[in-house]
């Protein structure tokens, strides 16, 4: 394989380390996978999430732009909450083009948010894939739908492989034994690559595939929700206060 072409960008650190922020993780990582900020004030504070993620189509669904003034003030609120990285899909048709615009966006990474960019499991995205790698840069491959592309994502040094389950079953596909292989997979290799699996539609989901081994999950607020919200969790909470109001001083 020929070496990638020097730039000025060329073999720099963007900012890779993971122990930035007050937050503890464990080696679970779970993102927001939404640019709302009414859900990402309501959701990070609790310090479960290990950072946000995002793409052109959820920037569209919750009003926001492909611009770097955007993600830049999108890291800026990030940055006040325990927030370790941001996840952003480079834009452009070729490869030149998603590496041009990695570069730019991983720029804008902090000692406070990383920034990770994400670009498609296509030939073109496996190919700004390597550039950006060559440059320092940390990058998830997305739409990823079957094992075979976590095999290509795990021999170009991707960070992470972005599977999306809800979209497999919604296809035909088995979502859930595609991404359990996937894991599988990434567990007997010598890589550091993650699955990070995407299009959960319950917390459930989320669960069982916790229980194959799978340890980095990206939801929308809507499945954050039901990892915060149990009836009977709510009534014992209920009940406590009420206890404490009754015996209180």
């Amino acid at each position: 394989m020929a070496p990638a072409p020097s730039s000025p960008h060329s073999r720099r650190m963007i900012h890779v380390s993971a122990a930035s922020s007050s937050a503890v993780h464990s080696s679970t990582r779970l993102f927001l996978d939404s640019a709302c900020r009414d859900a990402i004030r309501a959701y990070l504070p609790a310090g479960t999430f290990y950072g946000v993620t995002t793409n052109p189509l959820i920037l569209e669904r919750d009003q926001g732009k492909c611009t770097l003034e955007y993600v830049s003030n999108l890291r800026d609120e990030l940055a006040l909450m325990p927030c370790e990285e941001l996840q952003v899909q480079a834009w452009g048709e070729t490869a030149k083009d998603m590496h041009d615009c990695g570069l730019r966006l991983a720029d804008l990474a902090t000692d406070g948010i990383r920034i990770v960019v994400k670009v498609p499991a296509t030939r073109q995205g496996f190919e700004a894939c390597r550039l950006l790698i060559h440059d320092g840069v940390p990058v998830t491959v997305t739409a990823v739908y079957n094992p075979q592309q976590v095999l290509a994502a795990l021999a170009v040094g991707a960070e992470y492989a972005a599977p999306y389950l809800g979209r497999m079953n919604d296809a035909g596909r088995d979502g859930f034994g595609n991404i359990v292989d996937m894991q599988s997979i990434v567990e007997s290799s010598d890589g550091d690559t993650r699955i990070l699996v995407a299009s959960l539609r319950s917390a459930r989901e989320l669960a069982s595939l916790a229980a194959e081994g799978c340890d980095t999950f990206t939801f929308s607020p809507a499945v954050a929700e039901e990892l915060f919200t149990d009836p009977l969790t709510m009534t014992a909470a209920a009940d406590f206060e009420a206890a404490a109001k009754r015996i209180g001083g």
